[in-house]
């Protein structure tokens, strides 16, 4: 078993801000697994929230042994980029081995397109309503918050887009007080979900809140180790391919949630269109895709994914799967 990691640089589009921070470019590694005779790829965005960097993704995959399996890989690598890349480079492989693509190997139907969101960065409130303005068009906006000044960036974003369906994403930016007086306006102003509203480490304050808006978790939800600490705090799930550490993973996290009455929501870190493929699989049926990563680049991946008004369309077998 041959593996090779590269990195790659794509320019976005325009700035891109959350709570935490700005960025220009989406930094990714691109991992390619061969057998000698064929090849798959997987693509991985190292996260610095999760204590990640291009060298240390590195530094794990380096340290894989000549031989393993998908499945042994699950002991080889915890959950995170590093097993995600490589993951989803085996079932790329294992698809052309055997002439066939990943949804089948995986037993699953053949996909279909899904609705994806369309995020607006985290701008003062005047830019955000021209961004919300601009897209008006598109049928999921996801908005960037968590400061103390949301409010008005909130009520800006509505009025730009006062058809479009809205998300919200907190990125831990939120205390428990903030939460509980901004809720009754997301009612208001027809928020339908909202990510992460408190940091992972101090979700506590949500048992017993009232939430009259689905909360969903995302950076305190990883993988199916995480299910049980959810409890009473979540009512949806955020399944990203570089926390659950591949396809293999996100695939078991999302029947065991389904299994637990969780809602399911599907998104991306800022990643090319690789990076996207696999996880159009888990997508399928979920309560929110989002997975338009590659909107908001300015370059992508050769064979990149459809994106059009019935939504982001399944891979075409050259990139990947």
């Amino acid at each position: 078993m041959q593996v090779e990691v590269s990195r790659d640089v794509f320019r976005l589009a325009q700035v891109f801000t959350i709570s935490r921070g700005s960025r220009t470019e989406a930094k990714v590694l691109t991992v390619r697994v061969s057998d000698g005779v064929h090849q798959g790829w997987g693509e991985c965005v190292p996260y610095a929230r999760y204590d990640e960097t291009l060298e240390s993704v590195e530094a794990e995959i380096a340290g894989l042994p000549a031989e393993f399996t998908r499945e042994g890989l699950m002991e080889l690598l915890p959950a995170g980029a590093a097993r995600n890349a490589v993951d989803c480079a085996l079932w790329d492989l294992e698809a052309k081995r055997a002439g066939k693509r990943a949804w089948e190997l995986a037993g699953l139907p053949a996909p279909g397109p899904e609705i994806t969101a369309y995020t607006l960065s985290l701008d003062a409130p005047d830019a955000m309503r021209a961004q919300a303005a601009k897209n008006a068009h598109r049928p999921l906006l996801k908005i960037k918050l968590g400061t103390p000044d949301d409010m008005p960036r909130l009520e800006a974003v509505r009025a730009g887009a006062p058809d479009a369906k809205i998300i919200v994403d907190a990125n831990e930016g939120w205390s428990a007080e903030a939460y509980a007086d901004l809720a009754p306006h997301l009612v208001r102003l027809g928020v339908a979900l909202v990510e992460q509203p408190l940091p992972a480490g101090d979700d506590e304050a949500l048992i017993g809140m009232e939430r009259p808006v689905p909360v969903c978790a995302d950076e305190s939800c990883h993988d199916r180790a995480s299910l049980p600490g959810l409890k009473g705090k979540y009512d949806v799930i955020n399944i990203k391919l570089d926390k659950t550490g591949g396809l293999t993973e996100a695939l078991k996290l999302r029947e065991a949630a389904l299994a637990e009455g969780y809602g399911i929501m599907v998104g991306c870190m800022v990643g090319s269109s690789l990076a996207m493929a696999p996880a159009t699989l888990v997508a399928q049926g979920a309560m929110v895709t989002d997975l338009d990563g590659p909107l908001l680049l300015a370059e992508d991946r050769d064979e990149p994914l459809i994106f059009d008004d019935a939504g982001v369309h399944p891979p075409k077998a050259a990139l990947w799967g």
